[in-house]
């Protein structure tokens, strides 16, 4: 007798899981339903249009620490498909795919339409049916297969994969509670910190490539490069930090101080004595062309003026005091924080199904056997640089492989 699975969302983890369930199961019924009229709309939208679909990023242990939930169980199910096999999966199927200096790997086209097109291709492929503009309002789980209202229709499946996405608020995975689940109460992750009237935002359009972020009151450092903006900072450092710092900067309401390290892991006390240095050394020229530290020049001038410096006089005429304003301003900024912004269409969420509630051997739910979820429905999320793709990417397949067993 012919099996038939359902797939509930049309992005990335959805179609990963149909064009597996399909290959697994080549005589299974596979349906995609997608409430809306657009397909894999985030992965249009993903990396400026480009689709960061994965990260180079070798060893399966340390490519699980890049995801501030789910890294245990993320771990185990990179056993079974990871960044390597997507790579694969992708470049078998035509997609040529570049790895850029950060490990970040992007179709040699920059453009995500290659992506999407290589999956649609795919699920043509497989005679997978796909439909858009179809509202699963309910599911009702019943002995060995699972009954959905499709539009105000009953259709009755063998299994059914949850591939909704993240949510912004709990109302959005209240159907998930009616059928008992439990939900961690999602809160916004990968957002930019918003600095108003912050003298730093008159340099907007800066990018600093070696810093370090902390949030005043934690000991979580994020390393990388930061992009003055004209609301406040963004950049992967930044990014990194709100993916880490994700629930307690919830907490703090937006409210909190940013230290800002521009020199990425340099001692304020190193600072200072090369510094000193400038003073035997160079003494007679300018401080504002003793620039050592490969800064953008707009930011060293910035950095003089708040340490009180006088940028036209000799470095020999360095006071101690100003030495070490300038070292704490180049090692320990601090900035304040007021709010957030957050990419809509490219919104990322801390929180989800509780990842106790499933078994990551096959995405199955303990709660409903019948069940399997993956992707951003689930309490996982990723810092930025490819790893919420490719979680997508690794509980589709696990779902679709297993989702008949």
């Amino acid at each position: 007798m012919e099996s038939s699975v359902a797939v509930i969302g049309g992005g990335a983890a959805g179609f990963f899981a149909a064009l597996n369930c399909k290959k697994e199961h080549p005589q299974a019924n596979v349906i995609l339903y997608e409430k809306t009229s657009k397909l894999l709309a985030k992965v249009k939208i993903s990396g400026g249009g480009r689709c960061n679909v994965t990260n180079g990023f070798q060893g399966v242990g340390g490519f699980a620490k890049h995801y501030p939930r789910g890294e245990k169980q993320l771990k185990k199910a990179f056993g079974q498909f990871n960044s390597s096999d997507a790579i694969q999966w992708f470049e078998e199927r035509g997609v040529i795919l570049k790895e850029e200096s950060d490990g970040r790997i992007f179709p040699t086209t920059d453009n995500s339409q290659t992506i999407i097109d290589c999956l649609l291709r795919e699920a043509k492929t497989l005679d997978i049916q796909i439909k858009t503009s179809s509202l699963v309002s309910k599911i009702r789980p019943e002995e060995d297969q699972v009954v959905l209202t499709v539009d105000g229709e009953e259709a009755v499946f063998d299994s059914v994969i949850i591939t909704t996405g993240g949510q912004p608020k709990m109302e959005g995975f209240k159907w998930l509670q009616d059928l008992g689940h439990k939900i961690v109460p999602p809160v916004p992750s990968l957002f930019t910190f918003n600095m108003p009237k912050d003298p730093i935002t008159q340099l907007m359009g800066l990018t600093i490539k070696n810093t370090s972020v902390r949030v005043q009151g934690t000991k979580s450092v994020q390393q990388g490069p930061l992009l003055i903006t004209h609301w406040g900072m963004s950049g992967p450092a930044v990014l990194k930090t709100s993916a880490w710092e994700a629930r307690h900067l919830n907490e703090l309401d937006y409210q909190f101080t940013a230290h800002v390290n521009w020199l990425g892991e340099e001692k304020t006390e190193t600072i200072a004595n090369e510094l000193n240095q400038l003073k035997s050394v160079n003494g007679k020229k300018k401080v504002k062309n003793q620039n050592q530290f490969n800064l953008p020049q707009r930011l060293w001038d910035f950095f003089l003026d708040n340490a009180g410096i006088d940028a036209e006089k000799p470095a020999a005429e360095l006071s101690k005091k100003e030495i070490n304003r300038l070292s704490e301003i180049l090692t320990n900024d601090q900035h304040q924080v007021s709010g957030k912004t957050t990419f809509k269409e490219e919104f990322v969420t801390s929180g989800g199904i509780d990842l106790a509630e499933i078994d990551f051997k096959n995405m199955r739910s303990r709660i409903i056997p019948k069940l399997f979820c993956a992707g951003e429905v689930l309490n996982i999320d990723g810092v930025t640089g490819g790893f919420n793709f490719q979680a997508a990417w690794t509980t589709g397949f696990i779902a679709g492989k297993h989702c008949l067993d």
